[in-house]
């Protein structure tokens, strides 16, 4: 089945193409987002003492994800997208699978369309960083699955034509900031009431926890009523077969095995709240990214105080 991947852009100018590519399996694509201009930061190497490499490529950014029906490995699903990347003339950067990666660290370090779009087992995912010569117009393969099912995320950037760069360069258009593209954590929250998790859920896969409070270097949670822990914990009793993981994050600040060790006993701590309130263990899961993944500038008070959350992410029903 021929899926392709082409968005209309907010640029005027004609849009580069983005690989046309045959799903292995039946697909339906299940979420997706453009930007031209904007650039990238895709993986070139794996999670390695505390950093992952990243290159950043600009142009025309396009993200699709693909749900496949069936019980393919994640092997089956990569090796004909691949084969199919590499038939278009693109060479291999870098490709691994998931601990050769670096695993948790290494998810959490790139751009992934959000859960429900895009699901990542930690333990069981494949990446491919390709480019066409010049390293100018690249493309990155992520694939994934559950039990019965997998998921395929295509990221592509292709280069601007000339009449686009002089609209840039003019002021015509304004290039965005470097970074993944993405809408940062906060701005996607903010599409969704606060405390309505099932419409954030519907929208992002996913949602900030805002009012929560540690302690400085603390794991713990503050004693408090905190409303979106209990809008959260009504949402899991209401749904009881839906399961959510909830994910800590840090500033910048110390080092980051350190990091993550505080942002997943955070994610307990609020665990065990949700618990406390009614909710049942088995459907929340509790893990830390660190700083990996910041949603503002740790240059700043302001910024690191943004990055010091704990977000709640949808599982895909099985």
């Amino acid at each position: 089945m021929r899926l392709p991947l082409i968005l209309c852009l907010a640029l005027a100018s004609p849009l580069h193409a983005a690989p046309l590519l045959d799903m292995p399996a039946l697909a339906s694509e299940i979420g997706g987002r453009g930007e031209s201009p904007s650039s990238l930061r895709l993986p070139e190497g794996p999670f390695d003492e505390g950093m992952i490499p990243l290159r950043e490529v600009e142009g025309t950014v396009e993200q699709r994800a693909y749900r496949l029906q069936g019980r393919l490995t994640t092997l089956q699903l990569y090796e004909p997208l691949a084969a199919q990347i590499a038939a278009q003339g693109y060479a291999t950067v870098f490709s691994c699978e998931a601990d050769a990666c670096g695993g948790f660290d290494f998810r959490y370090g790139m751009a992934v369309l959000p859960e429900p779009q895009m699901h990542v087992d930690l333990g069981d995912y494949r990446y491919l960083l390709a480019e066409k010569p010049g390293g100018k117009e690249v493309i990155a393969l992520l694939v994934s699955r559950t039990a019965d099912q997998g998921f395929v995320q295509v990221s592509s950037v292709t280069p601007l034509d000339a009449k686009a760069r002089e609209a840039i360069r003019t002021g015509a258009v304004r290039a965005p900031a470097a970074g993944s593209g993405a809408p940062s954590a906060e701005e996607a929250t903010q599409a969704a009431p606060a405390g309505d998790f099932g419409a954030a859920f519907a929208t992002r896969g996913a949602a900030v926890l805002e009012d929560l409070v540690f302690a400085s270097g603390s794991g713990g949670l503050e004693p408090g009523d905190y409303p979106s822990l209990k809008a959260l914990a009504d949402w899991l009793i209401a749904h009881p077969d839906r399961k959510v993981t909830l994910v800590g994050h840090t500033d910048a600040s110390g080092a980051l095995a350190a990091n993550v060790a505080l942002s997943k006993k955070r994610a307990q701590s609020v665990r065990a709240a949700l618990v406390a309130l009614g909710a049942s263990g088995p459907q929340i899961d509790a893990q830390g990214a660190g700083y990996l993944a910041p949603r503002a500038d740790n240059d700043t008070p302001e910024g690191r105080a943004k990055n010091r959350r704990v977000e709640v992410m949808l599982t895909p029903a099985l």
